[in-house]
């Protein structure tokens, strides 16, 4: 008998640990996560990954998102290079000096 009493608690407690386990796992992401997820998706061609990153925010917050990123990302090549953002943006989209 107390053996079966140990194993349901045993199923209790797992339960539990797994219920509270989701619940860390499940935390909303902010739009600078699912920007981050969502753009190295897309430079490793990973619809999946894509999908998932483009459900985890509205479209007008993922847009600002990626937008932040590409500004950040223009700014800090920009100073590595020693050149103006302007210069390394046309040169990463393949645009002829301006």
């Amino acid at each position: 008998m107390w053996g079966r009493v140990r194993r349901i608690g045993g199923r209790v407690i797992d339960s539990l640990r797994t219920e509270e386990r989701a619940a860390r796992e499940e935390r909303p992401h902010n739009l600078f996560e699912a920007a981050a997820a969502y753009v190295s998706a897309c430079a490793e061609d990973d619809q999946d990954r894509i999908d998932e990153a483009a459900g985890w925010v509205s479209p007008e917050a993922l847009s600002f998102g990626v937008n932040e990123l590409a500004c950040r990302a223009v700014i800090a090549l920009a100073r590595e290079r020693d050149e103006s953002p302007a210069t390394v943006a046309r040169e990463l989209l393949g645009l002829p000096a301006a």
